[in-house]
């Protein structure tokens, strides 16, 4: 397929992340998305909020519940397909966003979901991960980031920390860290998001974005594990918490604190803080999410770092590129019109000259 072909079928034709699902007949209620499984995290995992925002949330879309497709991997976070009342799949240790994929380019009537975590989806499921997002499947890909691995009760993660004391780091790790959003937008993620598992609304904005938007949906959600590495997010939950969240809004400057006392401008090629009353009004950066190139986006990841002093939420970059999905329907389809597929062509195919002898 050319880029001129290309360029005709997917995002260029208007179509949203959730076009050709079934909807709903009526208002559909959270109860109706809730499994009658028993829900089993930890006592004060930051799962619970994210699960009952999701119900909430997707009672709004207005999707059919059997046309919603959930697919973990391994991990405490992949225990998601268990406790909603759609269809899911509890599947291979970082492989979930390959059986998406699948998913998704074989059923164009699918709503498709992976629920992953940083290490199911950063260590064994890197490989994956970054080419779903470089081929822009059609999915939404929520990462559930505690920087622990929980479920194997307590190792160093690939976002723990340097110098995080783990059962597997007793002196302390000396690995550096995956930034999440600079891996998603390094493989030029069309939509890269991050959320705070106890700021719903903030969570909600973001989760109706990822699935309006076409292509692969990537949000990050920061979220406590209370039992091997509890608090590791407070101090984006405490009274000065505003001094460190930086919250993007498209098309307004990027101004944060109780006072909006600080700001984000441009440093060389970077991005950096600075006090708002250091600066020139017309200093302070703008936020464009639609902003084609993903340097940019890149670069306001680049703002966070391993301590929290500043960790910037919202949505980084939402931009329009042709889905690897539709482009092989229409491959498919193309190549059906040309040449098509019948009982007698298989036949031809089984006891036709082109085969092979093994010896």
């Amino acid at each position: 397929m050319t880029i001129v072909e290309t360029s005709l079928i997917g995002t260029d034709l208007g179509l949203t992340g959730v076009s050709g699902v079934p909807t709903a007949d009526g208002p559909q209620k959270v109860k109706e998305f809730t499994s009658d499984q028993e829900v089993r995290w930890c006592p004060g995992c930051g799962d619970y909020v994210i699960l009952a925002t999701v119900r909430g949330f997707l009672a709004e879309l207005g999707l059919r519940r059997e046309n919603l497709m959930f697919v973990s991997g391994i991990g405490c976070s992949s225990r998601f397909p268990y406790y909603l009342e759609a269809y899911g799949i509890h599947s291979i240790h970082g492989r979930a966003p390959a059986i998406a994929t699948g998913l998704a380019v074989s059923r164009p009537d699918l709503s498709v979901w992976v629920v992953t975590g940083d290490g199911d989806a950063l260590s064994i499921g890197g490989n994956h991960l970054i080419h779903a997002l470089r081929r822009n499947v059609n999915m939404t890909i929520l990462l559930f980031n505690n920087r622990i691995y929980g479920l194997t009760k307590g190792q160093y993660s690939p976002t723990s920390e340097q110098g995080k004391v783990t059962k597997s780091t007793p002196m302390g790790s000396v690995d550096h860290p995956f930034n999440t959003l600079s891996v998603a937008l390094g493989a030029e993620a069309t939509f890269a998001a991050r959320a705070l598992d106890s700021d719903r609304a903030g969570l909600t904005e973001v989760l109706r974005a990822a699935a309006e938007h076409r292509g692969t949906s990537f949000v990050e959600i920061l979220q406590d594990c209370p039992i091997f590495n509890d608090g590791s997010f407070d101090v984006l939950r405490r009274e000065n918490a505003a001094d460190h969240l930086i919250p993007l809004r498209h098309a307004e400057p990027i101004r944060f604190g109780a006072e909006g006392e600080f700001a984000v401008v441009r440093r060389g090629f970077g991005l950096t803080v600075a006090r708002t009353d250091s600066v020139a009004e017309s200093d302070i950066v703008v936020h464009d999410a639609y902003a084609d190139d993903p340097e940019y986006a890149y670069a306001l990841s680049r703002l966070s770092d391993q301590g929290l002093e500043h960790v910037v939420t919202g949505i980084f970059r939402s931009v329009s590129r042709p889905t690897y999905d539709d482009g092989v329907r229409y491959q498919t389809e193309t190549a059906r019109e040309k040449k098509p597929v019948g009982p007698e062509s298989l036949q031809s195919l089984l006891t036709g000259t082109e085969t092979w002898t093994v010896g």
